[in-house]
């Protein structure tokens, strides 16, 4: 029915009898949290391209439905990509899920979703569980934006750039990392930070939501961490009066006056001088 009321649609939009991409979010530990509508898309499509298809298979499997399954991750992803738009400009169907969360959110599948594209072949996303939104929704920041930075480089002076990259941003900041890493990223961080929080098994029996404060940390299982870096220290420039004054007291024009003295101090607010000078 899905199938049938989105050809529909692109039909009176004037885009070829294509199949649709459907970008379908899966859970991130909790099969409680799929969809009805993520369920009803993989009963109704034709082709499921997966991550890791033994990872999304078993979960198929859990939900009796039966469908022809692929692999589909960023060393294959290329690879097949003319295959898959030339299926769905014939008519497929086709489901992209990553093995946990939404996909081509440091997940596989950017390259399939941006050819679908430009192809005018219509792209739907099936929402559903994201560790970044769970994880900042949960770590009782006071920001109302954040940074998403997903998985970092593994080693290197490129990871250390890409961590101070973002963090330099101002706002908190979320990672993705692996159990083998996790001491690695805080141990960069814990300086650079106010307030950390770090997400283990998130949705999954052993979940752990708390404050990183130091010391040991189990290395185990899947995390997400928002950082929030420290706050830049805004500098005030410390004004000369009696220059001020000097210059009022010239007889030269509020405007002239204003000029000069925002090159000796150019982070004053020009207004603010403005309205010093016309009241002298």
């Amino acid at each position: 029915m899905i199938s049938t009321t989105l050809k529909a649609l692109s039909t009176q939009r004037g885009i070829s009898m294509a199949g649709t991409l459907f970008v379908t979010a899966t859970p991130i530990g909790n099969m409680g949290d799929i969809s009805n509508r993520a369920v009803q898309v993989l009963e109704s499509c034709d082709i499921v391209l997966a991550e890791d298809s033994r990872v999304s298979g078993n979960m198929l499997s859990r939900l009796g439905i039966k469908k022809p399954i692929f692999s589909y991750h960023k060393f294959t992803e290329k690879k097949f990509l003319e295959q898959h738009i030339e299926e769905l400009k014939s008519g497929k169907n086709i489901v992209l899920v990553s093995d946990a969360g939404t996909p081509a959110v440091s997940d596989p599948g950017k390259f399939l979703v941006r050819a679908a594209l430009d192809e005018n072949i219509p792209v739907v996303p099936v929402p559903g569980a994201s560790a970044a939104i769970s994880a900042f929704s949960c770590c009782g920041s006071l920001e109302n934006s954040f940074v998403f930075a997903g998985f970092l480089p593994s080693k290197g002076a490129e990871r250390v750039a890409e961590c101070e990259k973002f963090l330099s941003f101002g706002l908190p900041v979320v990672f993705y990392e692996a159990p083998t890493r996790i001491k690695d990223l805080l141990e960069m961080i814990k300086e650079k930070c106010e307030r950390i929080v770090v997400a283990r098994e998130l949705t999954k029996q052993f979940e752990e939501i708390f404050v990183y404060t130091g010391g040991e940390i189990k290395e185990k299982g899947e995390f997400t961490v928002v950082a929030e870096p420290l706050k830049k220290e805004e500098k005030v420039a410390e004004v000369d009066e009696e220059l001020l004054n000097l210059v009022a007291k010239s007889g030269i024009s509020a405007k002239t006056a204003c000029e000069i003295v925002s090159r000796v101090y150019p982070d004053l607010k020009k207004n603010d001088l403005k309205k010093f000078f016309m009241n002298k």
